[in-house]
């Protein structure tokens, strides 16, 4: 809502003030999309690390913040530069929504092909982080319900003991081992990507596009990936306890008051069976990384004239999606464990 409120702003300022507004400063393009890829990090980590995550007056200092950090930067470098680049949810809402069958053209809704939209993801510095950052993220939630990681000798309980070692609290050594295997993990999802890329360099030639050229050029083949593990990972959470909101909106303060009547309602843990989540969840899974096949074969087609080469370099990125998918039905097995 911050951009809303930034043209809001905006508009009742150049009505007042005489001379117009300054114009907004030159946003650097080496810094690209890195700050969004930095604010979805730090949800998580906040989200999954952090132990002090659930209590009210966090929360609303952070959203304060978040709101202050959002305002600012609109104010510098202008609304549409900075929500396109840095606001981390803007960003990552924005690039599922170029997956949709839908766009917004000459102030109407016109229809396009599904997936079409991601072929326009922007090719800035950053670009590819915050696809694997999403990934990544994603992955550890997934992979820290499991029992190699809160095993009764798991990783996180190794990693707790070793930072206790150091002379750490007992609740600062919990969090320094999560924030370590929040960063692995989202290394170990860049690491693949980023050997497929090198993979595809190797099969086009001293002339052909640089590594970095080639890990701008493929991200957008990450989205339909992205939104997968979303789908997969978050979707009976959304099932279940998405009908809190039936009982929230009554007594949203938790004062006892019942304001449509349905206060006593209680989620229904009955409406899903595992396996039919199990069933989306597998579905999300396939057809993100089909998607994702579909949208690199015809960049590579695009990158390379020789469709011999075109094929062979795509040898790599079908393995890439491939390790995906098994590391996305393995996260799904280890967290109903």
């Amino acid at each position: 809502p911050w951009r809303a409120v930034a043209r809001a702003v905006a508009w009742v300022a150049q009505r007042i003030a005489p001379k117009g507004l300054p114009k907004p400063l030159a946003y650097p393009e080496r810094v690209g999309r890195w700050p969004a890829a930095a604010g979805i990090f730090a949800f998580v980590w906040l989200e999954l690390v952090y132990v002090n995550r659930d209590r009210p007056s966090t929360l609303a200092v952070l959203a304060l913040a978040y709101a202050a950090v959002m305002l600012v930067g609109m104010s510098l470098y202008g609304i549409e530069t900075w929500t396109r680049n840095a606001d981390a949810f803007g960003v990552a809402f924005g690039l599922i929504a170029l997956l949709a069958p839908l766009r917004w053209a000459d102030g109407r809704v016109a229809l396009r092909w599904p997936l079409a939209g991601a072929i326009g993801m922007p090719q800035v510095a950053g670009a590819s982080a915050v696809v694997l950052t999403m990934i990544g993220t994603t992955s550890f939630d997934g992979f820290s319900q499991g029992s190699i990681w809160t095993g009764e000798d798991g990783l996180s309980e190794r990693l707790a003991s070793a930072f206790g070692d150091l002379g750490l609290g007992r609740e600062l050594a919990v969090q320094a081992g999560y924030t370590v295997g929040l960063i692995g993990v989202v290394l170990i999802v860049a690491g693949l990507y980023r050997l497929g890329v090198a993979g595809m360099r190797s099969v086009s030639g001293p002339d052909g596009p640089s590594t970095a050229e080639l890990s701008r050029r493929f991200a957008h083949a990450l989205i339909p990936i992205a939104f997968a593990y979303l789908v997969a990972h978050y979707f009976s959470l959304l099932a279940f306890q998405g009908q809190a909101i039936s009982f929230l909106i009554s007594d949203p303060l938790g004062e006892g008051s019942d304001l449509f009547g349905t206060a006593s309602q209680t989620i229904d843990y009955s409406v899903l069976s595992a396996n039919a989540i199990w069933y989306v969840q597998v579905a999300a899974l396939i057809v993100g990384h089909v998607g994702g096949l579909i949208l690199a074969h015809d960049r590579a087609l695009e990158t390379w004239s020789e469709p011999r080469t075109a094929t062979r370099s795509q040898y790599w990125m079908l393995l890439v999606m491939v390790t995906f998918t098994c590391l996305g039905l393995w996260l799904l097995s280890a967290a109903s464990q």
